[in-house]
């Protein structure tokens, strides 16, 4: 009756420290899906800004107007967003409507307000690959907590300590194990840390406040006005 009392408790013990490293492994597994789902809308994010980028590099028309905005907006020239400055305007995003009295005044004002609303996406890139960072951390945290809690090898150790009473031998992933056999298992069950870097997500520009660049980036749009006001008449009918 005794031993029988202890195998019952026995097996119960066993099941709960199962279940129990089932469930946190669950949880982690779930805190990564989210942490994938969230870096893929992070993603998607920053293709909407690169129209915006790709709008005011249309909207520069020539090489040598785009190699003076990259100068002043400080754009690495082998990042993501100067890529999205030389692609093809497809009306992925619609021009501004904007009013003015003349033809330059409302290109002037098109132009400055295309470069308003990229920074108002790329602060708002900034803000969603920030969040996605502190997620990183935060589920990188959780998984070194679970591999410290349920080392595979103190848990066998464990569940073989209540088998007192000659009870028969049965681990929660099965049959005895050898050594070897442990560090196979241990391997193949390991959760890895998550890199931010495997996401490979454009870094976000620091790109400056309107009101320093304004004076800088009229002159451009005037310049640009001057040099190609029949296409840009064209283009804002």
């Amino acid at each position: 009756m005794e031993d029988d009392l202890i195998t019952c408790l026995t097996r119960q013990v066993k099941e709960e420290v199962r279940q129990n490293y089932l469930t946190q492994r669950r949880l982690i597994e779930l805190e990564t899906e989210e942490v994938e789902a969230q870096a893929e809308a992070v993603r998607a994010l920053a293709h909407e800004v690169g129209k915006r980028f790709t709008r005011l590099g249309y909207l520069t028309m020539a090489p040598e107007m785009l190699e003076r905005l990259t100068a002043v907006l400080e754009i690495p020239r082998d990042s993501f967003w100067h890529e999205c400055l030389e692609k093809p305007f497809s009306r992925g995003v619609r021009l501004i409507k904007v009013t003015a009295l003349t033809h330059k005044g409302k290109f002037r004002k098109l132009y400055l307000e295309s470069y308003n609303r990229l920074l108002t996406w790329m602060t708002k890139y900034k803000n969603a690959f920030e969040d996605l960072e502190l997620e990183v951390r935060a589920l990188n945290i959780n998984i070194q907590a679970f591999q410290s809690n349920f080392d595979l090898l103190t848990i066998l150790n464990f569940l073989k300590s209540l088998d007192v009473c000659g009870l028969e031998h049965k681990h929660f992933l099965g049959s005895n194990f050898t050594a070897e056999e442990i560090m196979s298992v241990e391997k193949k069950l390991y959760i890895r840390p998550q890199k931010f870097e495997r996401f490979r997500l454009p870094p976000p520009l620091d790109l400056p406040a309107p009101a320093s660049v304004q004076k800088v980036l009229g002159k451009l749009a005037e310049e640009v006005f001057r040099k190609h006001h029949n296409q840009i008449k064209h283009l804002m009918r």
